[in-house]
């Protein structure tokens, strides 16, 4: 480094009073490469206002984007055995999950909260992909459970934000249990006569679209979310075929009947609102 940057260009700052400008007031659209300002961003909901590419949001930003004005109440969640399998590849599982833990501010990869909707009441679960690759083992077995029983306790719709790349690993046989039993759960709310429905964000893949993410009374995906089980080079490989355009896109699975609609960031709260107006209007009748 030069006495120029090392000396003179610090007291010129300290003479003139600047500050060093924060790395994170700008963000790069992958899909377009323009950069947006953060807060345009965020008054976006992350949603690129050039080409309209939907970023991946956290599980905290989707509860905000759903109940009305923000305002939410968390659950707090069972949790489960830390480390059953006392597994390590390269790292200790109980390493993963403390750093995990840290960055996100989270037990776990799923987050419970109540409130209300468009007026109407409702329990969201929203998976952290953030948290692990939104990994399913445990803890959001337990949490899936959990929302199940509130939904039913309070009478009310339980909606479901996915977003995770399948099973954890690190819990092995434990991880693909909570298939079956997220399966329970959904089967718990459908048997109470609620509404379950399924927000399908990108990515939502293997054991989770396997399970609980493909049973929702309506099924809502992000535009340009992928939604699959196994990877597009996998089913290649095994059909020894080349996929059409688009393929495991939301568009496409519109397009062949597997999700009811594919709807926009901006207008997901007011669909959800009028869908659960729909779908329990007999119910508040009764």
């Amino acid at each position: 480094m030069s006495w120029l940057t090392e000396f003179v260009r610090p007291k010129i700052r300290t003479l003139l009073g600047r500050k060093e400008a924060p790395d994170n007031l700008w963000h790069q659209c992958k899909q377009c490469q323009q950069m947006i300002f953060h807060r345009e961003l965020d008054a976006a909901k992350k949603v690129c206002p050039h080409c309209g590419h939907h970023m991946r949001a956290t599980a905290t930003e989707r509860l905000a984007w759903t109940f009305d004005e923000g305002a939410y109440t968390r659950i707090d969640l069972p949790k489960g055995v830390v480390d059953p399998l006392k597994f390590r590849d390269d790292k200790k599982y109980t390493d993963r999950l403390r750093d995990a833990r840290e960055k996100t501010k989270q037990d776990d990869g799923l987050l419970v909260a109540h409130g209300t909707i468009g007026g109407h009441r409702a329990v969201v679960a929203s998976m952290s992909f953030e948290f692990m690759g939104g990994s399913m083992g445990a803890g959001v077995g337990e949490g899936l459970v959990a929302a199940a029983k509130l939904a039913v306790l309070q009478a009310a719709p339980l909606i479901v934000y996915t977003a995770s790349g399948g099973a954890r690993m690190q819990e092995g046989a434990i991880s693909l249990m909570q298939m079956p039993r997220s399966i329970i759960a959904v089967q718990m709310v459908k048997e109470a006569g609620l509404p379950y429905i399924v927000v399908l964000t990108d990515p939502t893949t293997g054991g989770v679209s396997a399970s609980f993410a493909m049973l929702g009374d309506i099924h809502i995906a992000e535009p340009g979310a992928l939604i699959a089980f196994a990877g597009a080079r996998v089913i290649e490989d095994t059909l020894r075929e080349k996929l059409p355009p688009g393929f495991q896109r939301a568009e496409y699975l519109f397009e062949h009947g597997i999700v009811d609609m594919v709807v926009k960031r901006g207008d997901l709260t007011a669909t959800l609102a009028r869908l659960i107006a729909l779908t329990t209007a007999n119910k508040r009748a009764a």
